[in-house]
């Protein structure tokens, strides 16, 4: 019998084994949620969950036995699943029995009872997740759809197959589920599951931070994750979740004078950025690039709205959302602060002439980042006004093209100074401190603003006049 999903043959070959294990141990079974969902809108999916009417350990073990070599059975017993990593078809498989669950209001882990294929479908998100196939003998590949998940497919709609507020209390993790897979999808949310959110989003505290954020980042690494930053943002979730970021809404007016509304410029850059690059931490970088501007922002009568310094602010505030969101405290976060920092830098050598030291220090500053820095600048543009975009971007390309000179002229790029701190102590006989700092410091800065050559000669020279001036003798 063929299947109501479309499968390759090898996939249909292992769900095949699947139902003779069942079959074989006389436990129904099923293939059911983002599988199917996935292969009936035609998106790439590897991973399949089987729910079973009996013991799901039980079921993946005498699977695994069909498969030669036998692949490792991974089980969690505390939550009644095991896990199959299949390489061919490379795939990763669940096992759950079939269960109905109950929630105490102020906790999001349920008691959990078997149950049949019905009460698993029940407690299921959303209806587009509630669709099982058949893998038993009688009806093998048939869709069984109780919550018409599939119209909601065709019609590109978020729904709860309860009423929403009772979804969304028994599982608060579900209200940002609902967005990320409306962001993911670009499928609109029911009015009324919509509302439901916007009711039940003080209850998202009591979900653990990792798994806020596990969703969160899904939301970023979409497409277009404008879509779900702005349903955050209007359902109230945004505020609990990251109210920093909600800090950079709306625009202000004092004589006339306005500015932007940072908010949705900042999810201009983000769309900008997610077309050219997946990398998670270049997409933060656009979503924090501005985030130090509502501390910063002054009205100065003779030049309207200033946010002076926000980049040096913002900078610092990486630091501290990364800890409260639970991201990682390492280089992604030093790389996405540098970001924040250096973000204006490319843009003030657009309104000047270049001169080669500002392109050294730049270089410099930005190291190996410095092409991931112009993409982040070139997306930092959002005006409407396409003459100005065009020269903007023209600029950039003179930016990048003086870089490129410079670059092949001096290898600045993490460059180091010839003379190190240790040279320096060995030729004056002086301990670590201030003062081998501040003569490697000059000899530094001396290089990148094109005083001497970047070589070990010129920076000899230059170190052992510069310790004449500050009465240091050399050793012989």
């Amino acid at each position: 019998m063929a299947m109501d999903i479309q499968c390759t043959q090898k996939e249909e070959q292992l769900f095949k084994r699947v139902a003779r294990a069942a079959a074989g141990l006389n436990m129904p079974c099923f293939l059911i949620g983002g599988f199917v969902r996935d292969k009936l809108i035609g998106r790439p999916t590897k991973d399949a969950d089987i729910v079973c009417v009996g013991d799901g350990i039980l079921l993946a073990g005498k699977v695994a036995e069909l498969f030669h070599p036998r692949p490792s059975v991974l089980f969690f017993k505390n939550f009644g699943t095991a896990q199959i990593k299949l390489t061919d078809p490379e795939m990763d498989v669940e096992f759950v029995g079939a269960r109905k669950e109950s929630y105490r209001q102020d906790s999001r882990k349920p008691a959990v009872l078997a149950g049949t294929l019905e009460d698993d479908q029940l407690r299921r998100d959303f209806t587009i997740n509630a669709m099982a196939i058949s893998l038993n003998k009688e009806d093998f590949g048939r869709l069984i759809d109780p919550f018409e998940g599939m119209a909601d497919l065709k019609s590109r709609l978020i729904r709860t197959p309860l009423d929403p507020l009772q979804t969304f209390s028994d599982d608060p993790l579900r209200m940002m589920r609902a967005i990320r897979f409306a962001t993911q999808l670009e499928f609109t949310i029911l009015d009324s599951t919509y509302q439901a959110i916007r009711e039940d989003a003080p209850r998202i505290s009591i979900v653990s931070q990792e798994r806020v954020t596990d969703e969160l980042n899904k939301i970023i690494l979409s497409h277009k994750p404008s879509i779900g930053f702005d349903l955050l943002y209007r359902s109230g979730l945004l505020k609990i979740i990251f109210p920093q970021m909600v800090d950079l809404a709306g625009a202000e007016y004092i004589d006339g004078q306005g500015h932007k509304d940072n908010f949705y410029h900042t999810l201009q850059v983000l769309d900008n950025i997610s077309a050219h690059t997946n990398d998670l931490w270049l997409r933060w970088a656009a979503i924090l690039h501005d985030i130090g501007k509502p501390a910063t922002k002054r009205f100065e009568k003779d030049h309207g709205w200033t946010f002076h310094g926000h980049e040096v602010v913002g900078g610092r505030m990486v630091p501290k959302i990364f800890s409260r969101l639970k991201l990682p405290q390492n280089d992604k976060m030093r790389f996405v602060r540098r970001m924040v920092e250096l973000h204006l830098r490319p843009i003030s050598l657009t309104k000047e002439n270049i001169t080669d030291s500002a392109i050294r220090r730049l270089l410099f500053d930005a190291g190996d980042d410095i092409d991931l820095l112009m993409t982040l600048c070139e997306a930092d543009i959002t005006s409407k006004n396409r003459q100005k975009v065009r020269r903007y971007l023209e600029n950039f390309e003179l930016v990048r093209s003086r870089l490129k000179e410079v670059e092949d002229k001096d290898r600045i790029r993490n460059w180091q100074p010839p003379i190190t701190g240790e040279m320096i102590m060995e030729k004056f006989g002086l301990p670590p401190g201030r003062t081998v700092g501040d003569l490697k410091n000059a000899i530094r800065e001396a290089i990148l603003d094109g005083i001497i050559e970047n070589n070990y000669d010129a920076a000899y020279d230059f170190m052992m006049q510069k310790a004449k001036d500050l009465d240091l003798r050399a050793l012989k």
